[in-house]
Formats: structure tokens, C-alpha cells, sequence
């Protein structure tokens, strides 16, 4: 079989091909100020305007994308992509997260807020609050109660929220501060960056009995919102956890429990093994959770 020759045949080059220094004259061009901020559609047009004919703007697109300069030249600069911040739990009370949700009132626009509290590792809910309107003083208040019923003032904790006003009030950090709890954001104009107390809130408003018609009183909405905590840590079975509660996460309880699932489900094997293709259902507990892990830190949990 003959060897295709063309790819080591001499080709003549262009005749319509730039010159070098016709290539630095763009490259000059398009560097001037008047010009930084213009495509090449703009540019040609306004030279030929002074008289002047380089190239065709196919041509200025070409040399700019060669240049790597078709989107940043003169003082303008890359934007820098801002990751956001990621945060690694392997134990409770070590990340929460936290936010507030709006429950609606007894007329249109009329709302309650209800500020919470998760915990990363376990999902349990270690505070929460609900009031009339989103104030720093009861941001403040909120993280008090947490850190004194967890009995964790002091230790290592990191806070992660959005950028509601309540979250970057100043008294409000200083009391982080005091605290020795390290404040977390999420990026500006960034929706989810926060996903785990988004995933919380909508559980909670897809709950049956969640009353999309409004509360009637400030402590009606506080009221069902004791309610719903009893239930999302001491009853609700958390996906994200392999079906344990959160209450059962958060004290270490788990891991004894899904050891004795694990047994149950080896028994049953053992008994009718003509019954399982494959190996039984993976009952092993988590070890760590991220929030908005890099890449290489594995699947978000949520539920």
C-alpha cells in the first residue's frame, strides 16, 4: 500500500498571507486606546474612516485569537473565575450552615422569617428561630442558643451562610469572632452555593401539612416550626445519611445502627442466597461531607 505523501509535500504559502509586519500593525492597532475596547467589526470601519485599510475584520479576529487577545488587550484583564469557598466536615459541630426562609403570613405579603442552623455532617438541626422581620440581633441570638446547647464555645467551627444583611452585619461578626467561629460566604449573585440549608427549606415546605395558606400568628409559625425540627432530626430517615436520622448522626448512634442492618441484610443472604445476583446493600456510614467540594472531593450529599 502506498504512503499518503501529501502531508510531507511542500506547500507554497499564500500569496494574500500577512506579512510580519503587517500582523504588528494590528496587534499595535488594537492596543491603542481608542481601540482596546472595540471588536475588529468596529475597528476597520473607523480606520477606513481615517483612510486607512489593514485587513479585513476576519483577519483582525484571526491574529487576535492567535494573539489570545480577542476578548482582553490593553489594561483590561481576565476575569477572575471565583471558586467558592469549600469547607470538609468528618464530625459534627465541625461546618454548619445557615439561612433564612420566608413563611407566609396571615395576609398577602405579610411573612415570617425563620432562621436556621444545620449541621454539615449530620444535617441535624441545631438552631432555630422564628421572628417578624431578618435582624442582625437575632442572628446573633440564633447562634448564642446553638453554640451553648451544643456546648461548643470555643471550639474549631466554621459558619457558612449567603450574603444577606443579618450575615454580614458587623456585630453580628464580631460575635463569630468572639465566639471563635470562622464566618463563610457564598459568592455574590450566586444561588447555590449554600445548598444544603436550600435543600433543607425545601423539604420543609414540601412537607403534607406545611400551610401554604399562611400562618394565622407568629406562634402558630413557631409552633409547626418545633414541630417539623422534632421530625427532621428524631424521625426523618435522611437519604444523604444511608436512612438514618439526624439526631442518630449527630451522637454517633449510626454507626452501631447500620452495623445491625448490615448483619440483618448478610443473614438473609446467608438464608436464600439464590436470591441475591450480588452483593448486599452498602449500610456503611459516611466519613466526611464537603460543602461546595473541589472536584476531587466527591459527590455532593444532600436530601
Amino acid at each position: 500500500m502506498k504512503i499518503d505523501q501529501r502531508p510531507l509535500a511542500e506547500h507554497p504559502e499564500p500569496k494574500n498571507k500577512l506579512s510580519e509586519e503587517e500582523k504588528e500593525e494590528i496587534i499595535t492597532v488594537v492596543k491603542q486606546a481608542e481601540y482596546a475596547d472595540l471588536p475588529p467589526t468596529q475597528i476597520v470601519p473607523k480606520l477606513a474612516d481615517k483612510g486607512i485599510y489593514i485587513a479585513s475584520e476576519s483577519t483582525f479576529y484571526r491574529v487576535l485569537r492567535e494573539e489570545k487577545m480577542q476578548n482582553h488587550r490593553g489594561r483590561s484583564k481576565k476575569p477572575e473565575r471565583k471558586l467558592p469557598e469549600s469547607h470538609l466536615a468528618i464530625a459534627p459541630n465541625q461546618v454548619w450552615t445557615w439561612d433564612i426562609t420566608w413563611l407566609g403570613g396571615p395576609v398577602r405579603g405579610l411573612f415570617y422569617r425563620l432562621y436556621l442552623i444545620l449541621d454539615l455532617f449530620s444535617r441535624k438541626v441545631v438552631g432555630w428561630e422564628v421572628w417578624e422581620t431578618e435582624e442582625a440581633k437575632y442572628a446573633e441570638i440564633l447562634v448564642k442558643k446553638a453554640s451553648i446547647n451544643e456546648k461548643i464555645q470555643g471550639a474549631p467551627l466554621v459558619l457558612h451562610s449567603d450574603n444577606g444583611s443579618p450575615m454580614k452585619a458587623a456585630t453580628f461578626l464580631v460575635l463569630l469572632e468572639n465566639l471563635g467561629i470562622q464566618s463563610s460566604f457564598s459568592r455574590p449573585r450566586v444561588s447555590n452555593d449554600n445548598p444544603y440549608s436550600e435543600a433543607m427549606f425545601r423539604t420543609l415546605k414540601y412537607r403534607p401539612d406545611y400551610p401554604h395558606k399562611g400562618f394565622e400568628t407568629l406562634e402558630d409559625a413557631r409552633r409547626w416550626a418545633q414541630k417539623f425540627v422534632h421530625w427532621y432530626n428524631e424521625i426523618h430517615l435522611h437519604s444523604g445519611l444511608n436512612f438514618v436520622t439526624p439526631a442518630q448522626c449527630h451522637t454517633g448512634a449510626h454507626v452501631e445502627i447500620l452495623e445491625k442492618r448490615k448483619d440483618v441484610y448478610e443473614a438473609a443472604k446467608e438464608k436464600h442466597p439464590e436470591r441475591w445476583a450480588r452483593e448486599t446493600r452498602n449500610w456503611t456510614p459516611h466519613e466526611k461531607v464537603a460543602l461546595n467540594p473541589m472536584r476531587d472531593e466527591g459527590e455532593r450529599q444532600r436530601g
